[in-house]
């Protein structure tokens, strides 16, 4: 299929469209063995395409409607810094992860997303010139190939933010910029609002946050942003990609900070029930393109998709094996499982951690 013929992602927001995002990467390929924590680079598209196809296809058949690049952390200046790469240049990684990409997106009429992230030079030297000409470079690799629109993630510095937009604008292609925020703003206490003024002001078509923080306070986050441009008299789609995991301090560093990161998440773990609320809250909240980040698995992704198959006007592939709200537990030979097949027991459960001596926060001296 040719670019041409693709209905862009403005075309379909502008429409009124739902926009299902895809999952977390990083992480998920972490522990499948495939990228280094820490490190958290993805050279993995060219080391092992296989790795990166394979959850590719996994999150378009869970319903996804745009498949990003696997180019997490892929600027120069990071890959120097971590010395996990020597001999994969970062233009090689932008590349393979754009043909991963475009490859499984074909697959089911999916947008292709090129994505950049924030820049260790942005910190060390806080050089516009400098940190401008590091998007830049990946911007003409993503160009190369045949990406539909651009993401800004990941990024905790909303004036960074707003330089990545800026480079990425002269492209002539949308953008859509997501901020790693809190409620209570970004590294420099900018609140929300007036982040997403900001963004929208430098030309982001899209403003949103991602990661960092679970569903719930992502929602409260893109709110806030929503009444930021409504004051300012500024228009532009909303998109949410949260984090997977609960994180009831809502800390200003997000699960960053928690004694749990990165190795011992899974007891926060987001389950398939949270996510049908936080899809409902985030529709309900005028945000139409909702996807995750860290964290989120295929089964993440097909929730929301379930959640909003009324006004998508569709099932996602995979539901073909998934008994909405538990229905195919009907089958099972215990009668105290078929008794959970309906949608008041799932929404209303309390999961447990297993774990007797566990909190539901974390405690500033855990050990």
């Amino acid at each position: 299929m040719e670019s041409k013929k693709r209905r862009g992602i403005l075309e379909r927001l502008n429409a009124g469209e739902v926009i299902v995002g895809d999952g977390g990467y990083v992480m998920q390929l972490e522990r499948r063995g495939y990228v280094k924590a820490g490190h958290w680079t993805p050279e993995a598209a060219v080391e092992h395409p296989e790795a990166v196809r394979q959850l590719h296809r996994e999150f378009l058949r869970a319903g996804a409607n745009v498949i990003q690049t696997f180019t997490f952390y892929c600027s120069e200046d990071k890959l120097e810094i971590s010395g996990n790469v020597p001999n994969i240049t970062g233009a090689q990684i932008n590349e393979a992860a754009c043909d991963l990409a475009r490859e499984v997106a074909n697959e089911g009429g999916a947008l292709v997303a090129g994505c950049v992230s924030k820049t260790p030079c942005y910190v060390t030297s806080h050089s516009e010139t400098e940190v401008k000409a590091i998007f830049k470079k990946q911007m003409d690799d993503f160009l190369k190939k045949d990406i539909d629109f651009f993401i800004v993630e990941f990024v905790d510095h909303v004036e960074e933010a707003v330089w990545a937009v800026e480079v990425l604008k002269t492209s002539g292609k949308t953008v859509g910029a997501t901020l790693c925020i809190s409620p209570h703003g970004d590294m420099k206490g900018v609140p929300p609002g007036e982040c997403a003024v900001r963004l929208v002001k430098a030309g982001a078509d899209i403003v949103g946050i991602n990661c960092h923080l679970d569903p719930m306070t992502g929602v409260r986050t893109v709110k806030l942003m929503k009444e930021g441009l409504e004051k300012a008299g500024l228009k532009a789609h909303l998109m949410v990609q949260p984090l997977g995991f609960h994180t009831p301090e809502c800390n200003h560093t997000g699960y960053l900070a928690l004694p749990e990161f990165p190795f011992a998440l899974e007891t926060r773990a987001i389950t398939r029930w949270d996510i049908h609320k936080y899809a409902r809250e985030a529709y309900n909240a005028g945000i139409r393109y909702i996807g995750g980040c860290c964290g989120f698995e295929p089964y993440h992704i097909r929730a929301i998709a379930e959640e909003l198959a009324a006004e998508r006007g569709f099932l996602p592939p995979a539901s073909e094996k998934h008994g909405l709200w538990g229905a195919a537990l009907e089958m099972h030979t215990k009668p105290w499982v078929r008794a959970r097949a309906r949608r008041e027991y799932w929404e209303n459960l309390l999961p447990a951690s297993g774990r007797p001596p566990s909190v539901f926060i974390s405690c500033k001296h855990n050990k």
